[in-house]
């Protein structure tokens, strides 16, 4: 029983430890991405 516990709460948390790392994009970033884009297209 206590392994059973164990091991679901060891999955849990290698399930957040993922989730928890994604990237986020914030607006400043959307914006330099522009930003890039445009630069790149005029050279």
């Amino acid at each position: 029983m206590r392994k059973t516990i164990l091991m679901l709460f060891a999955v849990g948390l290698l399930g957040t430890s993922f989730i928890g790392c994604r990237e986020t994009n914030t607006v400043e970033d959307e914006v330099e991405d522009v930003v890039d884009d445009a630069e790149d297209a005029v050279d």
